[in-house]
């Protein structure tokens, strides 16, 4: 059995949690012994497809006259859409149909969680498709602290050993929750924020610009950066904070779960199943609530979670991932 992975602009998405989500799909497979190539003009048995362009649409639809089978990797949703760049909300339904189009040519659809997969089975055109929830997951092994982390971070970053330190990752999206970061360094001034990750604001909607913009002695826009940087600041911050609106998964909280780090996040949906309020994150439904969880868990009122959210990036170490997705390819061949 030979595979097919195959991402059409990779080099634009690759810095997105996308792009990441795809590289873990490599690994995966090397961890299981699938053979796989991405190269459309090599032999193979399956298609994996984790884009909805053109090149994508074209390609899959081949695969079907060709009586390959297919797997569609179902990475967005008209509803994680939306909220994300300039227009979003005025081309959404738009985008949902080019996504039924595609995701409909999926012998199997695979899509990160439970929530993106009941928000798919309510899409009219993919009712009777059969999705499947997989997690992306994570490499765990990239996450094991070193004892240089904390200081390496707050070397490179200007912070001392005092400074309260919390951390986001993202695009520069409303999706992402920016928007409300920024405005939680303005009420809390008492405690050093900085995000990591960016995207052009020529794309932006005018509040994101406005956030990214925003002049704070306690706020820094670190840009994106390499992995190994990530695990730094995961394991140099004191809170990991993740104010999204809107998420198929979102591959940053677990990697803040595989580091044991202290973590925040909004309450909604897609988190509901596996992250859970006072066990092993801790969650908050608007910016209010934010600020005040803020000041308990940097205070130490709230307990720590840290060993608890271990298990939860465990269980979505690429070597289960890859496990997952052998069966789900054989299941296909049968």
């Amino acid at each position: 059995m030979k595979v097919l992975l195959y991402t059409e602009g990779e080099k634009t998405i690759g810095k997105s949690g996308f792009g990441k989500a795809i590289k873990h799909q490599m690994k995966a497979l090397d961890e299981v012994g699938i053979k796989y190539t991405t190269n459309p003009s090599d032999d193979y048995d399956i298609l994996h497809i984790n884009t909805y362009f053109l090149k994508s649409y074209r390609l899959a639809k081949k695969a079907k006259k060709q009586g390959k089978k297919i797997v569609y990797h179902a990475h967005s949703t008209e509803e994680d859409y939306k909220d994300g760049f300039i227009f979003g909300r005025q081309t959404s339904k738009i985008f949902k149909k080019i996504l039924i189009k595609c995701y409909s040519l999926g012998d199997i659809i695979i899509t990160p969680t439970p929530y993106s997969k009941r928000l798919l089975e309510g899409y009219k055109g993919l009712e009777n498709k059969k999705i499947v929830a997989l997690s992306n997951g994570i490499e765990l092994d990239l996450f094991k602290q070193n004892k240089n982390d904390r200081e390496n971070f707050r070397k490179r970053y200007n912070y001392t050993e005092k400074d309260k330190v919390i951390i986001g990752i993202g695009l520069y999206s409303r999706r992402k929750g920016i928007v409300d970061f920024v405005n939680l360094a303005k009420r809390l001034p008492e405690y050093k924020f900085i995000w990591f990750g960016s995207s052009p604001l020529s794309i932006a909607t005018s509040d994101v610009k406005k956030a990214v913009r925003t002049k704070l002695d306690n706020l820094t826009f670190a840009g994106y950066v390499e992995q190994k940087r990530i695990v730094e600041a995961m394991n140099g911050c004191d809170l990991y904070l993740f104010p999204t609106l809107e998420e198929t998964e979102g591959i940053p909280i677990i990697e803040a779960c595989a580091c044991k780090t202290k973590a925040l996040i909004r309450d909604i949906p897609v988190f509901s199943e596996w992250l859970e309020d006072g066990k092993n994150v801790y969650k908050a439904k608007d910016i209010d609530e934010f600020e005040k969880k803020i000041k308990k868990i940097l205070n130490d009122e709230l307990p720590y979670l840290g060993n608890e959210a271990y298990k939860v990036a465990a269980e979505r170490d690429i070597k289960t991932i890859g496990k997952k997705l052998k069966e789900i390819y054989y299941s296909l061949l049968v």
